[in-house]
């Protein structure tokens, strides 16, 4: 073969080669740039997507009614809506404040703590914001599922509370008028209870119910009366009387031995269970000596003939709970969610004839004090099994005031 040919087939094949690998260079140059362009539609539309999501949520927030700010684990602000910015009196961002510093209030800051210690419960609490004339705010703090921070929920609950206010202190000034002629009726009821038992046969018998029945009914009307001024005095705000080292486990002893003879009238035993000297609180040991004696009588007044009440306490993590139980009917599912509102009763053909009425104040008092000592009351009850009230209050120094309602 003629060198001349051989060294244009060399050429013609190395031409071949080179073109061919020019061409896949160049696919997949084309290739990656048209990942590389794919890539920053998709980075695009992600960012415009993040940018209208973020719009959105924002257009959403400022469009509450609430004030919605979130705060980072060193208590700085990092979002607020404008009516948080509202109601915190503030003219300029919110953004970068320091939580004392947005709300001139230490409250907060510790509301923010304990939504940090126990991220899978709301903290809760009041204050009032922009000085002594500002808006009563309810601020609600829960930690973000992330961990990385906390929620902070605002509400002016200043109009629920003048009209609280109001609806206190006409219980209370309608309670002072009715109690002088109620006692009068009373006393008199008593009398004449007396004197029919004194002049015998020559009143009739059902006369002689009838005069009872007065009796009966006016001490119920004047335990009514006396309930509502306790409960306007707690729900006003009454100065609790505040020392160390309440024993609960004392209390209910104490309850305890003050409704014995009530409740073997009712055929009903006792059984205590406390540990004595280890369960302590802060507390007004009258107010929670008060409660106690209410679940109590109320375990007593429930509980069938021969039946027992169990009173008990227990502490454990930072918490005192006091617990009564008792075997009787039970409360229906339908009214545990209510059982603590006042004036509320379940089916009166739950009680017996025997054991008396009340007045469905004896819980709503029995809660407002406990919430008041910063702590929490519930019901636990099985329909034909009974009922166990209990209240947890918190260990040593933990009572603040909390608002009524």
């Amino acid at each position: 073969m003629e060198p001349s040919v051989v060294i244009a087939f060399v050429l013609a094949v190395t031409t071949l080669i080179a073109t061919f690998a020019f061409a896949r260079r160049g696919t997949a140059l084309q290739r990656a740039r048209a990942t590389e362009e794919r890539l920053r539609l998709e980075a695009a539309a992600r960012e415009q997507d993040l940018a209208r999501r973020t719009t959105d949520e924002d257009a959403l927030l400022d469009a509450l009614d609430a004030g919605v700010l979130r705060i980072d684990r060193g208590l700085h602000i990092v979002m607020a809506n404008r009516r948080a910015q509202t109601l915190l009196g503030s003219e300029s961002s919110l953004i970068g404040r320091s939580l004392m510093e947005a709300f001139m209030d230490p409250t907060v800051e510790g509301l923010a703590g304990q939504a940090w210690k126990a991220p899978t419960r709301t903290a809760t609490g009041e204050i009032r914001s922009a000085g002594p004339d500002g808006p009563v705010l309810a601020v609600r703090a829960q930690t973000t599922p992330a961990r990385d921070g906390t929620w902070l929920i605002l509400e002016d609950v200043s109009e629920l509370r003048r009209l609280q206010r109001i609806r206190t202190e006409f219980i209370d000034n309608l309670s002072h008028e009715l109690r002088t002629p109620l006692t009068t009726v009373s006393l008199l009821a008593e009398t004449l209870q007396r004197e029919a038992e004194g002049v015998g046969e020559a009143i009739p018998s059902k006369m002689r119910e009838r005069i009872a029945k007065i009796e009966v009914e006016t001490g119920h009307l004047v335990q009514m009366v006396n309930e509502l001024l306790d409960l306007s005095r707690i729900e006003g705000g009454g100065t609790l009387q505040m020392a160390d080292g309440v024993d609960m486990s004392r209390l209910a002893a104490d309850s305890a031995e003050r409704l014995r003879l009530f409740a073997e009238r009712q055929g009903v035993t006792f059984r205590i269970e406390t540990p004595g000297g280890l369960a302590r609180v802060r507390g007004d040991a009258a107010r929670l000596g008060q409660v106690v004696v209410n679940l109590v009588h109320n375990a007593v007044k429930f509980s069938p003939d021969g039946g027992e009440v169990v009173i008990r306490t227990a502490s454990g993590d930072g918490q005192v709970v006091t617990s009564v139980e008792d075997h009787g009917i039970g409360i229906p599912r339908a009214a545990r969610d209510r059982i603590f509102e006042r004036f509320y009763k379940v089916d009166r053909a739950r009680l017996r004839a025997e054991a008396g009425g009340g007045t469905g104040l004896g819980l709503a008092i029995s809660r407002h004090v406990v919430e008041q000592h910063g702590g929490r009351i519930w019901v636990e009850s099985e329909e034909g099994r009974g009922s166990t009230f209990s209240f947890a209050l918190p260990v040593g120094d933990g009572a603040r005031a909390a608002p009524a309602g």
